[in-house]
């Protein structure tokens, strides 16, 4: 079996800004592992927050030996970008192999739609809550915080859309006392869940603190090994297959978190209806998903994933697994 690597960028829609900074494009690795007459093939998207970049990601892929399966991979990569594309890639090529789908291979139910959050841009107050009020048709918003002038955005947004459900996410922007000063508004202003308030590295501060609004692990949590640490501290746990390192891990995890007593949320980094596909099958009776990065490009794969009033639908066989 070969596995090859290429870098595709896929044009925003707009700019997407985020407490971290803006882009215009999503830049991925595709990764193929090639059969005898069938390929298969899967997503990443490396990311600096957790000390990713193409090049990085790109040579550790490419020093997997070609007589590799899903088992041995998990020994040669650690959770991350990398491990994600490839393990995605051989799920797919195993289907297209065995003429059967991934969950048909992996014992799971025929997956369904699945309603999931849009992400609003940070920008000003008054342009957000123009970007709610265009989007307020959608059941489910997320919001970008993690600035010194949440406030004024968050009402904005619940302005724009006073209809939709909302849930916030502060890319670890947050101190213990902001979040604390911040709950009760948020109650008010009916936000669903808050994802990731506190930097990982100071998470311990959320131990025995009033939760009034549930609190999902994001950067907190990467796969199973997390667990034990999030006792405590929070409600839900995101699942990211450029995390967990692909769905085999992602698929276990969500397994894990549930007999654990946490609610599970599926995520995303922006990229393509490929690395969204996998990740359907993880989305299955999530509290929340939020599959929205092709709703964000200007452009996408061929056979994207279809998305509409019920939601992002589960990928057709030419697309993915």
């Amino acid at each position: 079996m070969k596995i090859d690597v290429t870098r595709d960028t896929f044009q925003l829609a707009q700019v997407f800004t985020i407490s971290r900074g803006s882009r215009t494009q999503a830049q991925v690795l595709t990764v193929r592992a090639h059969g005898v007459d069938i390929t298969g093939w899967g997503e990443c998207v490396p990311y600096a927050r957790y000390d990713e970049t193409l090049d990085s990601v790109t040579g550790q892929i490419a020093g997997l030996p070609e007589d590799l399966n899903r088992a041995a991979l998990y020994d040669l990569l650690p959770a991350g970008a990398a491990r994600n594309a490839v393990d995605c890639a051989l799920w797919d090529l195993e289907a297209k192999t065995a003429g059967m789908r991934v969950w048909e291979l992996a014992g799971l139910r025929a997956p369904g739609p699945e309603i999931t959050a849009y992400t609003l841009s940070l920008d000003t107050p008054e342009k957000m809550r123009a970007q709610a009020a265009e989007h307020a048709f959608r059941p489910l918003l997320k919001i970008k915080l993690g600035t010194p002038d949440d406030m004024p955005r968050l009402e904005a947004v619940r302005a724009g859309a006073p209809d939709s459900t909302i849930i916030v996410d502060a890319n670890e922007g947050w101190s213990a006392q902001v979040y604390a000063e911040l709950a009760p508004h948020l109650v008010r202003l009916g936000v669903a869940l808050v994802e990731q308030p506190l930097p990982a590295e100071d998470d311990d501060a959320l131990l025995g603190m009033e939760r009034p609004v549930p609190v999902c692990a994001d950067e907190s949590c990467h796969d199973r090994a997390s667990l034990d640490g999030l006792k405590g501290k929070y409600d839900v746990i995101n699942i990211k297959l450029d995390k967990t390192g692909g769905l085999t891990e992602a698929l276990a995890l969500r397994t894990a978190a549930l007999e654990q007593g946490f609610d599970v949320m599926v995520g995303c980094m922006v990229g393509s209806s490929l690395a969204m596909a996998p990740a359907t099958l993880v989305a299955q009776g999530a509290r929340v998903v939020d599959l929205d990065g092709p709703l964000l490009l200007a452009e996408d794969r061929p056979e994207p994933l279809i998305f509409d009033d019920k939601g992002v639908h589960p990928p057709t066989a030419a697309l993915w697994g």
